[in-house]
Parts: C-alpha cells; structure tokens; sequence
C-alpha cells in the first residue's frame, strides 16, 4: 500500500481536501496567487510541525534538500520562505481554523466510544485556557501586562479522546469566564472546569440549556444550606448538600438550589469544595469528574512541548493564528491517522517516528509497527498530584 509515497505524502491524504478547496473559495484564498496556493501553504505549515522546524528558513532549506520528492509531496516549486511569510500575513486564518474544525468533527466521531476512566454515558468536556507569552515589541496587538504581550488559548477538550471541541484565541487580556459566552452548549454534556469559570449568572445560562456543570467553590461564597444527604466519610465524602444563594444580586444570577459536596482528598489531605447543578450522580463520581479535568492541563503540557507554537515565524496577529491553527490541524489529522489505522502507538511516539522518516517512502503501518516507549497522554504520573494548585 503507498509504496511509492512518502509517509509525508501518505499523512496529506487523509486531508479532506474537497472541503478544504470549498473553505478556500469561502475566504478568496487563491485569489490572484501565482505560487504556493493555500493547499502548499498547509503542507508546508505542517511539514513545519511534523519536523520541528522553527523558523522559516529551516522550512525552506529543509524542502531544498529533498527537492526531488517535493512533487510527491504536494508542491508544484520549491517553498520560499518570503513567498510562505507573505501568505501566513495575508491569507485569512479563519481558513486554516475552518479546516482544523472539519478535522476535530471527524476525530470526534472515531473517538467518540473512547473511555475517559469513568462509566458515564454523557459527553463531558474540560474547559480551560492556557497562556503563550509574547514579547510586547514584537507583537504589540496582544497586550497582556504592562511589559509582555500573550496569547490565550481557551479550550474545551472532549475527554474521550482528548480532542478539543472548541477553541478559541485571544490577545492575553481576555478573561477566562468570557468564553462561556461563545459555547454552543450541549444538552445533557458535563462542563467541567476550575473557579476561574465561577460566574452564577453563566452558569444559570448553561443549567437552563440542560447542561451540567462540575465547578469549585470560591472562599467565602454567600449561601445557605437547605438540606443535607446521607455521607459516608470513609469515601473522603464530609457533605453533600443542596444550597441556596444568598445576597440580592448572587440570588437573582442563580435562582434555584445548588448541590455542594465537600471533599478531603486522602492523598493530599487538602479539603476541596466542589458545586454542580446534577442531583443525581454520587457524590464520589462528581469528585472524579473534576478530577478528570486535569486531562485539559495534560493536553496544554502536551502540545507546549510536541508543537511548535512557543515560537512563531510571524508577527503580526493573522500569521500567529495561522501558524496555532495550523498546529491543531496536524495534531488531530495525526489523532485521526491513528485511529483509521488503528495504530497502537502513542501520538507523540507517532510524531516521533514523522519527525525523522517524513522523506521515506514507506507504508504507515510499516513505520509505525513497533513498541510504544512513551505513555499516553492520560497515563502521566503528574495526574497522582492533581489537587495540588
């Protein structure tokens, strides 16, 4: 199969390329372009990711040196680095986001039976972000703090699976809570997140959709106990109560009784207080399910370390989009590539192996067979210490 097809060659193909050449006419792409149309641009983009190149110039001498198999690759010509730095700033990047998009409704749909640890039938997601520091001479429209510049990245990752469901960049400035405003909540999903997200009137919002919330209490919240159930403290359970919000403006936000369960975690010995609108689930599976949130700090650690998104071969707001896009596109075609070949090696083995074979023409299958020396992203040691923060 592919013998003749280089494994880089073999990855593009798992592009939906029809797709894509109708999200390109949606935004003019190709308008006027004489060389490296938005289709080179991505596979250029991507061979970046796959082979940790960091600048523009590695991309380009890279490419030069294996200019036989450009053709097989895709580009028509040798990939300049003024032609590809002139299309990351003017090209739309809500191209290469329109295409990660159609890439994550497909993963979600090979990983959607995928187990997370815990016997639930509802979709739960974590919600988070993380922060990219920018230097504030170089990117003056990402303002963070007085003396550096940042770029957000807000996250909701589908745990089965650990795709992200929805993201959205910002300059450094924006609050985390903001983003619950550009959800499309989904009924009956769990939404699981940390205080940041603790704001009553949105999560009035996301109750009345029919969604569930899994969130922290704040010190000093201002509410009543109403009722209490049965505990059984041997669980690390102290509580479970159904509270009221008290004070004029908190009560109006949140009309209705929330459940609050109080929680020592054994390992730690910390007390956690967790708030959710579901009645029904055991008190201990609510902890687990905020445990669970710690995947999404995983999925920040992960892609900070194995994509190329700390630095960045443009400066102006459209070519960093360009380029995180870009890198969340070729994480998920590799998560789909995984999962259509049913390759049992992790994703960062996976990028491994790419990252010094992306020239040879050899099966996938074939590359990929072989042990897996690196554990998957849900098996890192560092989620023992997950209430530490």
């Amino acid at each position: 199969m592919n013998f003749g097809k280089t494994l880089f060659a073999q990855i593009m193909e798992f592009v939906p390329w029809t797709s894509f050449a109708r999200i390109v006419a949606r935004y003019g792409g190709d308008s006027g372009v004489r060389t490296l149309n938005c289709t080179e641009q991505f596979r250029a983009m991507s061979f970046a990711q796959l082979t940790y190149r960091e600048s523009l110039r590695d991309i380009e001498i890279c490419l030069q040196a294996n200019q036989k198999k450009l053709y097989g690759m895709g580009f028509r010509s040798p990939v300049k680095r003024s032609t590809l730095a002139e299309a990351n700033e003017g090209r739309d990047w809500r191209i290469w986001e329109d295409l990660a998009t159609a890439l994550i409704r497909r993963a979600r749909k090979l990983y959607c039976s995928e187990s997370f640890g815990l016997d639930l039938a509802n979709t739960v997601y974590a919600l988070d972000a993380t922060t990219i520091d920018l230097c504030l001479s170089l990117f003056p429209w990402a303002p963070f703090r007085s003396t550096k510049a940042a770029v957000k990245l807000h996250t909701l990752l589908d745990l089965r699976g650990n795709i992200p469901a929805f993201i959205h960049i910002s300059d450094g400035k924006m609050g985390d809570v903001n983003v619950l405003d550009m959800l499309s909540i989904e009924a009956g999903s769990f939404y699981v997140m940390d205080r940041g997200y603790l704001d009553f009137g949105r999560l009035f919002a996301l109750h009345q959709a029919g969604a569930f919330f899994v969130t922290r209490a704040k010190r000093g919240m201002n509410a009543h106990r109403v009722y209490s159930m049965p505990a059984d403290r041997s669980t690390g359970i102290i509580c479970d109560q159904r509270i009221a919000l008290d004070g004029f403006y908190v009560s109006k936000s949140y009309p209705e009784p929330l459940r609050r369960i109080r929680f020592k975690d054994p390992e730690s010995g910390k007390t956690l207080v967790f708030l959710t609108n579901n009645t029904a689930l055991p008190a201990l599976t609510i902890a687990a399910l905020y445990k669970s949130r710690w995947q999404v700090e995983l999925f920040f650690k992960w892609i900070k370390q194995h994509l190329r998104i700390k630095r960045f071969i443009g400066n102006s707001e459209n070519a960093v989009k360009t380029q995180i896009w870009c890198a969340i596109a070729t994480y998920v075609l590799i998560a789909i590539v995984k999962k259509e070949l049913q390759i049992d090696a992790s994703l960062y083995t996976l990028l491994q192996i790419l990252s010094v074979s992306v020239f040879e023409k050899t099966p996938l299958s074939q590359a990929f067979a072989g042990g897996d020396c690196s554990p998957e992203l849900l098996e890192l040691h560092n989620q023992l210490n997950l209430f530490d923060f």
